[in-house]
């Protein structure tokens, strides 16, 4: 039933067609008033077309566009709440102020992912440069220009980032750069490790930032990464080694940038032995 009264009003339309046919092989298209008729015809069958063509959206479909979008935006705002929650949870930034952001733009492309992102927050949310990015991970990179709404950070992995570190239980001191630029070739997505000092040093050892001056653009203890291989001795004055980043950053969205007040007072003296 629903196939024939789909079928009667093409044939009307059918009919329709071979008679506006007719009029113009019969060079009625000069005379006055025959354009109104395909205007009119157009007019009146145009939205039937419209209906009847199984292609067109309907109300119901229609209907079930904005609900699919709806859902969609509800699953990103919990899949967003749920890395805030785990960002401020993370046990590294015990105690520490941080302004939520979101990733909104990706920059220059390096060897191993983009070496900058953009997020949504600016100088009219207290960011300024040099400050730290950091994700539920560990270390994310530094703030280095900043508009009044948005604000640029360097990824760790760029060429542009030298992390101070320490390096396993001991602590022993050293560096972290791009694994594309150092010294030595590193697989893609690796960093290179340089210590700056004798130590011993295996795959599995954990790498935290050391700390900046004032604590900015790195506090110390935000993990950075483990390393993955130590390479051969060769005359090198210190071990050098490939270290995994903590933090994937071809999968950026939540992150947060580190406040830190400026120091007002001067540190307090204190006796040895006591």
């Amino acid at each position: 039933m629903r196939a024939a009264s789909r079928r009667r009003p093409l044939v009307a339309l059918t009919a329709l067609t071979v008679v506006l046919l007719l009029v113009d092989v019969a060079g009625g298209g000069g005379e006055p008033g025959v354009g109104g008729l395909h205007s009119v015809g157009g007019a009146v069958f145009g939205p039937l077309e419209r209906l009847l063509s199984p292609g067109r959206p309907t109300a119901s479909s229609a209907g079930a566009t904005v609900e699919l979008v709806a859902r969609s935006e509800r699953s990103r705002q919990s899949q967003t709440d749920g890395q805030l929650a785990r960002l401020v949870a993370a046990p590294a930034l015990a105690g520490a102020t941080l302004v939520p952001a979101r990733v909104v733009g990706v920059g220059r492309q390096g060897a191993a992912g983009p070496e900058r992102v953009t997020i949504d927050v600016g100088s009219r949310d207290g960011i300024r440069t040099d400050l730290c990015v950091v994700d539920a991970d560990g270390l994310v990179g530094r703030v280095v220009s900043v508009a009044p709404w948005t604000a640029d950070v360097a990824l760790v992995g760029g060429a542009a980032i030298v992390v101070g570190v320490r390096v396993g239980s001991p602590g022993t001191l050293g560096s972290v750069a791009s694994g594309a630029h150092g010294a030595r070739s590193r697989a893609p997505g690796l960093l290179d490790l340089t210590l700056v000092q004798r130590g011993a040093v295996r795959a599995g050892d954990q790498v935290t930032t050391l700390g900046s001056v004032g604590g900015s653009p790195y506090p110390p203890g935000l993990p950075v990464g483990t390393v993955t291989a130590t390479d051969p001795s060769s005359g090198d004055l210190a071990p050098t080694g490939a270290v995994r980043p903590a933090v994937d950053v071809t999968s950026l969205d939540v992150v947060g940038v580190l406040t830190v007040p400026p120091r007002t007072t001067p540190r307090a003296a204190v006796k040895a032995g006591g």
